[in-house]
């Protein structure tokens, strides 16, 4: 019988013996390969901590007790055995459980996740409020995956450890990449159990004040007898950085090794001062595909279990991404001063090959945005082309850095901004739906989105021909499918072009929504409703002198985007007709309303919030009623 059947809640799980525990961990693997194998999903990370997970559970009292997982994507076997196994199947599905966090999604998760390096001061907020209510249950905060080079994740350790105020929290350092220890000794991790135990730090504390209390020299042989403490610590073990922090370090442990998690949680547990536990795990644990490949199976879509190849290749076109790379390095090739920068993501902005092919002039921040835009505006400030690849929901970010330290002096920082718009399957934290809005209101920068992929490509050109802060962005997944045209031209800055000419309609279109409006009036042609449609290219700098022209002929007006209408495009638009003293108007913006999009196919999303081709038909007939 599956073990994992009986399993409802935490309660249920501490009803196993241990020895039962490996069977569970099995079964937990199994489950998560079926389901992330038919919905795509994190699956390499969350195979990393089926142990941990089932270890914090079998230990700690949740939900009193709270769990922050970092990023939220490594939470796979925690939503298993928190209620949530009969529902695992709709992981990442429209209307089905989140591939993160989600606080309303269940009371065992802690804190909405998505973003990496949160976790610390999420976790620390927690505790502080649970020491002024007077609470006394634990706060475990799981970060790793990188999410250690995230600069939050330090500005959390250094509030944590500040001796003049009692903090209560347990950080556990999932070492899945071994970028700190390489080696799990026999040695560390005895110390480790052994150092953690209850009566050995009861008498640890009792020795440190018997030495303060001796007359004239107890001050100094405490020191000494602690300088001695730690200088061993860091000889057997890596934690001399997080005893810097005042934080009571114990590690490197295996992770995978129940017995061992278990021992030294149950001990750590009653320590009431800020711990941090390291533990070492295997990213794609258990299904070798994925440990053999840990980058794809990190994120990864549908998949073949028995051979682990990707069944999501239906599609020849490139993608966008794919065009942004391959093009960069082309670039790069005739132009020396071109570098390219990025925030841990070089297969998913695309610059693998140009980190193979240019490896001194590219430069991978980590999960650093905001360090990896001052960084590119130093960079450009000596006369370099820097080129910053981030996606659009983790640029965000880096948006006080955009503002003061590229805008302000209008350094010439390129950024090419991946994911713009809706992004699908990972939800609310990953859709790009606001870059047009919080890119447009700052000084000196210029905003572009390409229709297809040659305008792509042209916009690079452009954007390396400019000087000053220029930003394109464009979708994810594959492109319109246009043949490449290899004679690549600059665009004219602030410049439109119209595609068709009508009467009736005014359809103003930016970036991937210029293809549905040029589907909308084909079906609004057979309607008799002719339109003109317009491929704005960009937000900013707007096309004023053009745009005003045709609204004045036209006066029906739709503008069309996949950003929220707060701010966005079609606000440009409304501004300078404003600005123009052209009020003789209907206008209709289409666009993501003032909320935060849930996760669900692109195609599904795209027409529930009224932005495809159909919504765009629509709009153009309320606006002939109008009339």
């Amino acid at each position: 019988m599956s073990l994992l059947e009986e399993i409802n809640s935490p309660e249920d799980l501490k009803l196993l013996s241990r020895s039962d525990l490996p069977k569970l961990a099995d079964e937990i693997r199994q489950i998560i390969i079926e389901v992330v194998s038919k919905t795509g999903g994190h699956l390499a990370s969350s195979l990393g901590v089926v142990e941990l997970a089932i270890a914090i559970h079998y230990v700690f009292d949740t939900p009193e007790d709270k769990i922050i997982w970092d990023v939220g994507h490594q939470a796979y076997a925690h939503k298993l055995l928190t209620g949530r196994k009969d529902r695992f199947d709709t992981l990442r599905q429209h209307e089905g459980i989140s591939g993160f966090t989600r606080i309303n999604e269940s009371p065992y998760d802690a804190f909405s996740t998505g973003h990496s390096g949160t976790s610390i001061s999420a976790g620390l907020g927690i505790a502080c409020a649970k020491n002024l209510k007077k609470e006394s249950s634990k706060v475990i905060a799981v970060i790793g995956d990188g999410s250690m080079t995230s600069g939050l994740a330090y500005e959390g350790l250094n509030q944590a450890g500040d001796i003049h105020k009692d903090k209560d929290i347990i950080v556990i350092l999932n070492d899945n990449d071994m970028s700190i220890a390489r080696n799990v000794g026999a040695l560390s991790s005895f110390l480790s159990r052994t150092f953690s135990a209850k009566k050995l730090q009861e008498l640890r504390k009792e020795l440190g004040f018997f030495l303060k209390s001796l007359p004239k020299f107890g001050e100094d042989i405490y020191q000494m007898a602690k300088r001695s403490e730690e200088a061993f610590k860091t000889f057997v073990t890596p934690g001399m950085l997080f005893e810097a922090f005042n934080f009571e370090y114990f590690g490197p442990i295996n992770g995978h090794k129940l017995n061992h998690l278990i021992d030294i949680l149950n001990n750590i547990k009653y320590l009431n001062e800020p711990v941090l536990l390291q533990v070492i795990t295997k990213k794609g644990k258990g299904y070798p595909p994925a440990e053999k490949n840990p980058v794809y199976f990190h994120g990864c879509s549908t998949f073949d279990v028995e051979t682990g190849t990707c069944l999501d290749q239906k599609n020849a076109a490139p993608t966008y991404t794919q065009i942004f790379g391959d093009t960069l390095v082309d670039f790069a090739k005739k132009d020396d001063r071109i570098v390219a920068v990025t925030a841990a993501m070089p297969e998913g902005t695309g610059l693998s090959v140009f980190e193979e092919t240019f490896p001194e002039r590219f430069f991978d921040v980590g999960i650093a945005e905001p360090h990896g835009v001052t960084f590119a505006a130093g960079m450009a400030a000596e006369g370099l082309k820097p080129v910053v690849a981030i996606y659009s929901t983790f640029l965000q970010r880096a948006y006080d850095q955009i503002l003061h330290d590229v805008c302000l002096d209008a350094h010439h920082v390129v950024f090419a901004v991946d994911r713009g718009g809706i992004v699908g399957d990972d939800g609310p934290t990953h859709h790009g739906l606001f870059d047009f809005s919080y890119l447009r209101s700052l000084p000196n920068m210029v905003v572009m989105a390409p229709k297809d992929e040659n305008e792509l490509r042209r916009m690079l050109l452009t954007a390396l021909n400019h000087n000053g802060p220029i930003a394109f962005r464009y979708p994810r997944g594959t492109g319109a499918g246009v043949k490449i045209e290899q004679n690549i031209r600059p665009l004219p800055i602030g410049k439109a072009e119209i595609l068709t000419s009508g009467e009736d309609i005014l359809i103003l279109a930016i970036g991937r929504t210029v293809g549905d409006a040029l589907i909308a009036r084909e079906i609004l042609g057979e309607q008799n409703i002719s339109s003109t449609v317009v491929n704005c290219r960009f937000v900013k700098p707007i096309d004023a002198e053009l745009i005003a022209s045709l609204a004045s002929e036209i006066h029906h007006v739709i503008t069309v985007e996949e950003n929220v209408r707060h701010g966005g495009f079609g606000s440009a638009v409304l501004e300078c007709l404003n600005d123009q003293g052209i009020y003789n108007v209907y206008l209709e913006r289409l666009g993501i309303p003032d909320t935060f999009v849930e996760h669900g196919p692109q195609s599904l999303l795209r027409k529930k919030y009224g932005i495809d081709a159909n919504a765009i038909v629509k709009a153009a007939k309320r606006l002939k009623n109008r009339e």
